[in-house]
């Protein structure tokens, strides 16, 4: 039987097409409404977790009455992106037998002055340290447009690449070699990170609590999944494939709102010419689990080591073992910055050699 479609009204047209495409239009809108569904719930993690991203912030390693600060040659001195920020020379007593020149990279919500604890012992060691304070911290200059985060973001590398470039230039004007140490502690750890892998003057890595901004966010994320995933069946069991791409849709969203952009340090580590660098980490640190120095370790490149310190807190393995904490730093720049010859047990296990 032939069906003429000529002079049929519109109605009756429509009514013929949709009985012999029914099934079709039904796969059409069933398709329609899933990816519709999943793009509402996208949309919500995505909302809650730049809440997470912006506001989950770190405890602080200590306040500023638990230290005596040092005081040195306060300087200006312009970030790679030309930011003005302030800095400080820590130089040890001793200029002939001077070790080598590490730069200090405080922790988010501290200042310069942060940096007492972890070098006095440097100094006296026969080291000369450069703190300095990152943008929006202590009295460096900030922007309306950028607000700093507790994630190192591109902002930060310049911060730290512009002090390195200065304690450079100035080791270089003294005619004293140009090869640096580094000694970051959190963020500041994770900046520093970002600017060895493009600084081949950075010569050795002291990192107190560093972390990879992507994996955090996934522990953060699927630790707090509850908050926004009320069906417990649903936020139990999804795979890594879907936190995956929540962080990469909140990163697409989030930097062009903050005006930065947010480098992988794990890439970094992957990509970077080998230098050694000393992971240290608290074992009950609930911010960053130590699972996340651990990925960061097992992608960098070697000589390498890992100090686990327990019972101490984020950023708090200082105040727990200060004595092994300052004889563990002090070995591994003299072996790795100042070139003397060091037993790697000081580094490793300096409390069995003390024993012995």
């Amino acid at each position: 039987m032939t069906i003429d479609l000529l002079g049929q009204p519109g109605a009756m047209l429509a009514w013929i097409w949709l009985r012999h495409n029914w099934a079709a239009l039904a796969i059409a809108l069933t398709c329609a409404s899933l990816v519709a569904f999943v793009a509402l719930v996208l949309a919500k993690y995505v909302r809650i977790c730049l809440n997470i991203f912006v506001d989950t912030h770190p405890p602080l390693s200590m306040a500023p009455l638990d230290f005596q600060p040092l005081h040195g040659e306060t300087v200006r001195f312009r970030s790679f992106d030309g930011t003005s920020l302030r800095g400080m020379h820590l130089n040890t007593p001793s200029r002939r037998a001077c070790k080598g020149t590490i730069v200090f990279c405080h922790e988010f919500h501290s200042d310069m002055y942060s940096c007492a604890r972890y070098a006095r012992p440097l100094i006296e060691a026969g080291f000369d340290v450069f703190t300095f304070d990152f943008r929006g911290h202590g009295d460096s200059s900030s922007s309306r447009r950028y607000h700093p985060l507790q994630w190192p973001s591109d902002k930060e590398l310049d911060d730290v690449l512009g002090a390195c470039a200065y304690v450079e230039s100035a080791l270089a004007g003294e005619g004293r070699p140009t090869g640096i140490g580094l000694f970051g502690i959190s963020r500041g750890a994770g900046a520093g990170l970002l600017a060895a892998a493009s600084d081949p003057n950075i010569k050795a890595i002291v990192c107190d609590g560093a972390f990879s901004t992507r994996e955090t966010l996934v522990a953060l994320m699927k630790r707090w999944a509850y908050i926004f995933a009320r069906v417990r069946l649903v936020y139990e069991n999804h795979p890594d494939a879907f936190w995956r791409l929540l962080v990469w849709l909140l990163m697409r969203f989030a930097q062009p709102r903050l005006g930065c952009r947010f480098p992988s340090v794990r890439k970094a580590l992957k990509e970077m010419q080998p230098r050694p660098i000393l992971f240290i980490h608290g074992d009950k640190d609930s911010y960053i689990r130590t699972e996340q120095t651990r990925l960061l370790y097992e992608a960098a490149p070697s000589p390498k080591y890992l100090w686990v310190v327990e019972e101490a807190r984020h950023n708090q393995s200082v105040v727990v073992e200060p004595r092994q904490y300052a004889a563990r730093t002090i070995a591994f720049f003299r072996r790795h910055l100042a070139g003397e010859a060091v037993d790697e047990r000081l580094i490793t296990s300096p409390a069995e050699i003390e024993v012995a």
